[in-house]
């Protein structure tokens, strides 16, 4: 180890490539070299990264993958404690962004002990830049839930959140996901596909959800991100009683409670709370006179 425990280590993120291994930041390969811990994922693509870019790891190397981040943490936050450069990799992209590194980096925060990174390719953004929709603000929501009403529920969640929206997906779960994107945020909602960024294949599919749900349905491979454009804005008038009363059913839906549902639909229409619980309460009373109205309040 090159420090002492007067001395703490320092705990290095580093961004590896998503796909060319010339896209290796030039910094990633003195790190390698220099590191006396390197915690990679997966250790046998570490090697396959070193032999591309012509490294020899310096340092010990050790496992640090979903399987065992809770119990290796601790050795690695007392190698930096006793004064090691620890540096931390994943298979692609930056470590933490849907893939091991919080639980290291809080723990070593908590301690601390530095933390710095050594910045390099990002499916998230390189996605979100070839997409063509709007960039100013965006939401990273990483991948959703495997079950269907768990999906679309989190999907809800979201519905109205005016930022643009990046995912994570499986190539197995896609067509079902962006069915469900498309029933959550409406069939004309834009987005993008990106598949296999920065490889031979690469691939960006851009439309309606529901035409790129359709295109899905015949199967997709790869690698992907998908990028959904916010939801348009809307003005206090254009909103009638049906719409509020939609906007606090997909808020319950996801969990809320009526009270909150009502003031934070009646909050992003910039009208009176009142008027958003009388429309509520309109349409329950309907909703009890006639099957047909109101639906889904009680």
């Amino acid at each position: 180890m090159t420090g002492s425990a007067d001395s703490p280590g320092t705990l290095v993120l580093a961004g590896t490539p998503i796909g060319d291994v010339a896209d290796a930041p030039p910094r990633l390969a003195a790190e390698l070299e220099s590191a006396d811990v390197v915690a990679a994922e997966d250790t046998r693509r570490l090697r396959r990264l070193t032999q591309a870019l012509g490294v020899q790891v310096g340092g010990r190397v050790v496992s640090y993958f979903e399987g065992n981040e809770t119990a290796r943490t601790p050795e690695l936050v007392e190698a930096l404690v006793g004064g090691a450069r620890v540096l931390l990799v994943t298979d692609a992209g930056m470590p933490s962004v849907s893939d091991p590194g919080y639980r290291l980096v809080a723990a070593a925060v908590e301690r601390d002990i530095k933390v710095t990174a050594v910045p390099g390719p990002s499916a998230v953004l390189t996605a979100l830049a070839l997409s063509g929709l709007p960039v100013d603000r965006f939401c990273f929501e990483g991948f959703l839930p495997r079950k269907a009403g768990e999906r679309l529920s989190r999907l809800k969640e979201v519905a109205e959140d005016r930022r643009t929206l990046v995912y994570f997906e499986a190539p197995h779960r896609i067509d079902d996901t962006l069915a469900a994107m498309a029933e959550a945020f409406g069939d004309e909602r834009r987005a993008a596909v990106c598949r296999e960024l920065t490889k031979t294949y690469e691939e960006v599919k851009r439309g309606s959800l529901a035409e790129l749900a359709a295109w899905a349905a015949d199967g997709v491979r790869g690698e992907i991100t998908v990028v959904v454009e916010g939801a348009p804005e809307k003005s206090a008038a254009g909103l009638g009683p049906e719409e509020l009363v939609r906007r606090v059913l997909v808020r319950e839906e996801a969990g809320e409670r009526r009270k909150e549902a009502i003031a934070a639909v009646a909050a992003e229409a910039g009208l009176p709370k009142r008027e958003v619980f009388d429309a509520v309460v309109a349409a329950k009373n309907a909703a009890r006179s006639g099957p047909s109205e109101g639906k889904g309040l009680s």
